[in-house]
């Protein structure tokens, strides 16, 4: 292999593996923001949402070089193509992490909480995603479709935490807005999740050459 095409190739996995670690770090810091009533997490999350978008840049710059110089086979192509597509689904995670943490700022003082599985759904979020990226650095397709099969995992805690939120609204109306907050802060989790399993889903392709149907980032408000 060309030596200038191995160093852009180990920049590209180096990339995205940066990128994955950001994104992590901001879902872990909205959580923090919400739960510990943190506003330097909080900050932090809105921060990292900027530094997403230039590691986002500078993967694209990488690809488009590779693309354009290269010449790569029809396995690196599709390895190529589907780290465009990658970063696209990372940087609306950032996006999503960003939207939990402002959000996070009408929620000082309340209780509600405190009863509500959001630590959970954070937790399997990151894990998602950080197995996610494992698995496109690695060609790891057995991680990659574990990764699809795991977004159960978070739509179940969605649909808990939707529950709950009912049966407290339903007993008491003044906790309404709350509760509407953490409803939101629980879909953009989801959504998260929905991106993570789609960067799998990209990974399966880069392997196998195979496409699913994948989660479309602009399909709904905000992610």
């Amino acid at each position: 292999m060309r030596e200038g095409y191995k160093k852009q190739l180990e920049a590209l996995h180096t990339g995205i593996i940066r990128m994955g670690a950001l994104c992590e770090d901001a879902i872990e810091c909205a959580a923090k923001g919400l739960l510990d009533e943190s506003r330097p997490y909080r900050e932090k999350a809105l921060r990292l949402k900027g530094e997403v978008e230039a590691n986002k840049r500078e993967i694209e710059e990488i690809c488009i070089r590779l693309l354009l110089r290269e010449q790569p086979v029809a396995s690196d192509l599709r390895r190529i193509t589907s780290a465009q597509m990658i970063v696209t689904d990372m940087e609306r995670i950032g996006d999503q992490a960003a939207n939990i943490a402002r959000i996070s700022s009408f929620m000082i003082g309340s209780s509600v909480k405190s009863d509500i599985h959001i630590e959970d759904m954070s937790r399997a979020t990151v894990k998602m995603l950080s197995d996610s990226v494992d698995s496109f650095v690695a060609g790891d397709l057995s991680k990659a479709r574990s990764v699809i099969v795991y977004d159960d995992v978070v739509d179940d805690l969605f649909d808990w935490i939707r529950s709950d939120l009912i049966g407290i609204v339903s007993n008491d109306s003044a906790k309404s807005e709350a509760c509407f907050n953490l409803l939101m802060i629980s879909k953009y989790l989801e959504r998260i999740g929905d991106h993570s399993a789609n960067i799998a889903e990209w990974v399966v392709y880069s392997i196998t050459g195979k496409r699913k149907r994948f989660y479309d980032p602009g399909s709904q408000i905000n992610g």
